[in-house]
């Protein structure tokens, strides 16, 4: 399939109560209002496509920008592209899932995560952020670097509440990232995370709510999954 078929299957996909709802959590920009679910169904006609692909992101439109991130092979990425891909964003999916998780499986994960978490444009924070979660949650532990991801812990706690909105979203993410998924930090990332405590994040009209370091923490531990990698951060 082409861009055009594949943009001709996504308006025949959209749904006016998931577009609403996209745009009730922020959606700026052009959107058919495709679900998730459907989007992963037209994977396997971009896959094998890595321009492909990439044409798609470069649309601008939401749901085929969503779609780019599900089918891209993130080890053919460059960072170019992955900064590209960064610079286009406009609101948090795209920023949190698709750029976070496709720079987080390709050979610049830290590079960039580093660089974006510095950023004065609240998105390019937010992707640096959950880059470095979604980093975390997929690589071994000892290929870890754990005095730079305790420094980070500890900036988490000192500032999250200070930082910009979806910013203090992402931190409460990474804190429960360390906890869930680095079993040398589990019990710092505990502290950090009472510490923490609520983090108030404009959640837009909708009725979502920041999940609670702690028990969120403790449901995975319960579960015996502590420092249980996850095979793929992209979803």
């Amino acid at each position: 399939m082409n861009v055009q078929e594949i943009m001709n299957k996504l308006a025949e996909l959209s749904s006016e109560q998931t577009k609403k709802t996209f745009i009730n959590h922020g959606a700026n920009g052009t959107l058919y209002g495709v679900k998730i679910g459907d989007l992963k169904k037209l994977v396997k006609h971009v896959k094998k496509d890595h321009e492909l692909a990439l044409a798609l992101y470069d649309t601008g439109n939401f749901d085929a920008m969503y779609l780019a991130g599900l089918s891209i092979n993130p080890k053919l990425v460059t960072k170019e592209t992955l900064q590209k891909w960064v610079g286009n964003v406009d609101w948090y999916m795209l920023a949190e899932y698709t750029v976070a998780g496709v720079a987080a499986e390709s050979h610049y994960a830290l590079e960039l995560a580093r660089e974006w978490m510095e950023s004065e444009e609240e998105m390019t924070a937010v992707a640096g952020w959950s880059t470095y979660a979604n980093y975390l949650s997929i690589t071994p532990d000892e290929k870890l670097d754990l005095e730079e991801i305790r420094t980070l812990l500890q900036r988490a706690e000192t500032t999250i509440h200070q930082e910009k909105n979806r910013v203090r979203y992402c931190m409460n993410g990474f804190v429960i990232s360390v906890g869930a998924y680095v079993i040398d930090l589990h019990d710092e990332a505990m502290k950090v995370a009472e510490t923490i405590g609520n983090v108030h994040v404009n959640m837009g009209n909708t009725a979502c709510k920041v999940p609670l370091a702690v028990p969120y923490i403790e449901k995975i531990a319960s579960r015996n999954k502590i420092g249980v990698k996850r095979k793929t951060c992209i979803c």
